[in-house]
Formats: structure tokens, C-alpha cells, sequence
């Protein structure tokens, strides 16, 4: 490999690391204020569980109809069509790097899929569960 090959493969694996880091930095500092305000142990399982399980008033929706059962693919809204990314951060390292964006999609998704606000016990199960993507 020429050294300008070389030089692009150290530089892609270096943001990819440092977005990993920055994902795991949101993520823990979250969970951390989840558990200071009374949340439990967390579980990628029950978060897992909770993915898919369907949910609503008015509506009966789930994570996964917007958002695929697999999050290392891209979603599509049920409602406007619209493109959604990948979620696992395996595949998109730029996911769940920011602490604000974070909450600020729970507030909106849980809202619109559960017709009210997540727990910081869900947040939480689901935080540890798209990370393992």
C-alpha cells in the first residue's frame, strides 16, 4: 500500500475510534444521570424486548417499524416515508454521540410511539441495547 493509502486508512480509523469514544462518553454520562434520579440496573435485553413491543393510544406503533428490527440497517418512517440511518453505532459511529441529541429523540420518538415520555429506566435499557449493535 502506498503511504498516502496508508495515510487515509490511519486517518478513517482514528475518527472512527474517536467517535466511538465520544458515543461511549454520552451514553455513560446519560446513564449516570438516569441512575442519580432513581433508575435501576440497566439491560440490553429488556431494552431489546421493549424494541419491538408495541405501543399507543390512538396508535399501536413500535421502535422497530420505524427503525427496522435490525438497527445495523437503515429505517424508513412509517408516517412520511422519510430516511432514517442506521442506529447501531457499529455501522454509523456518529450515532449516539451527543448527550443533547439523545434526549431531545427520546423526548420526540417515545412521545409519538408511546404517546408519552420515556422512563430514565427505559431510556437507560434502551441505550445499553442500541449500543450493542
Amino acid at each position: 500500500m502506498s503511504n498516502s493509502g496508508t495515510n487515509v486508512l490511519l486517518i478513517v480509523t482514528a475518527l472512527a475510534t474517536s467517535s466511538h469514544v465520544f458515543a461511549d462518553y454520552a451514553i455513560d454520562g446519560l446513564l449516570s444521570n438516569y441512575r442519580a434520579r432513581g433508575a435501576g440496573d440497566f439491560s440490553a435485553q429488556r431494552g431489546q424486548s421493549m424494541w419491538t413491543e408495541v405501543r399507543g393510544e390512538g396508535h399501536a406503533e413500535s421502535c422497530a417499524m420505524c427503525h427496522t428490527r435490525d438497527l445495523t440497517k437503515p429505517g424508513k418512517h412509517i408516517r412520511t416515508g422519510k430516511p432514517i440511518d442506521a442506529l447501531a453505532p457499529s455501522v454509523n459511529p456518529g450515532r449516539l454521540t451527543d448527550a443533547a441529541k439523545i434526549e431531545k429523540w427520546f423526548l420526540r420518538n417515545c412521545k409519538g410511539t408511546w404517546d408519552r415520555e420515556c422512563t430514565d429506566q427505559e431510556k437507560g435499557d434502551f441505550l445499553l441495547y442500541i449500543r450493542s449493535q
